[in-house]
């Protein structure tokens, strides 16, 4: 019997790509993928997501790549516009949920300490949630096994009456092996039809 239900937030919820700013920067889609692939690498991201500083990434970078200074700078510096917005047939479904009062809804999200006050600020659906797990305030992130044990110990959720929604498919595995029933997202449609397939909705 599912009585809570763990949204991932990236991609899920909100419309998150770095892309955003580097197309401004670079003139082909090449070049554009070629940075975010070997400098502000989608590695180097998630040590931000486990808690370490903008800044010590920002110099790491630097030291490593001088010559991509001002366009490593850029990442931190133009974040907010790597926010495209709420994914909005995610948020109807996120708000259907919460009318319905039958679930308690908690998030579990990889997202800098540092950046994630740029996301409350900018999105006021956050403010539904009973409770937001936050990597970069842990310093620990999916997909590791005492991450999610510590949103199930905080809110004492127990595995098997929860539910997780993510869009990594990695993370996704991860919860299974804990014994929480997942759903792996690839749309706000597919998300609907998974829900009403376990009467959730």
């Amino acid at each position: 019997m599912i009585n809570t239900i763990i949204f991932d937030l990236g991609n899920v919820l909100i419309d998150w790509n770095p892309a955003y700013v580097y197309r401004t920067i670079f003139d082909t889609e090449e070049e554009v993928k070629h940075f975010l692939d070997h400098v502000c690498s989608p590695e180097w991201n998630e040590a931000q997501d486990g808690g370490r500083s903008l800044q010590e990434a920002t110099e790491i970078l630097i030291a490593q790549f001088p010559e991509h200074e001002a366009n490593i700078r850029a990442y931190y510096g133009r974040y907010e516009e790597m926010l495209g917005g709420a994914i909005s047939g995610s948020v109807e479904i996120f708000k259907e949920l919460k009318e319905s009062k039958k679930y308690r809804l908690l998030a579990l999200t990889n997202w800098s300490a540092e950046t994630f006050p740029v996301a409350l600020s900018k999105f006021d659906f956050l403010g539904w949630f009973d409770g937001i797990v936050v990597s970069g305030v842990e310093k620990n992130r999916k997909p590791f096994p005492d991450f999610y044990q510590l949103l199930l110990d905080r809110y004492e959720v127990k595995a098997e009456e929860a539910l997780f929604i993510d869009d990594n498919f990695r993370n996704i595995l991860a919860a299974r092996e804990m014994g929480i029933e997942s759903i792996h997202f690839t749309s706000p449609e597919e998300l609907d039809r998974a829900l009403k397939e376990k009467e959730i909705l």
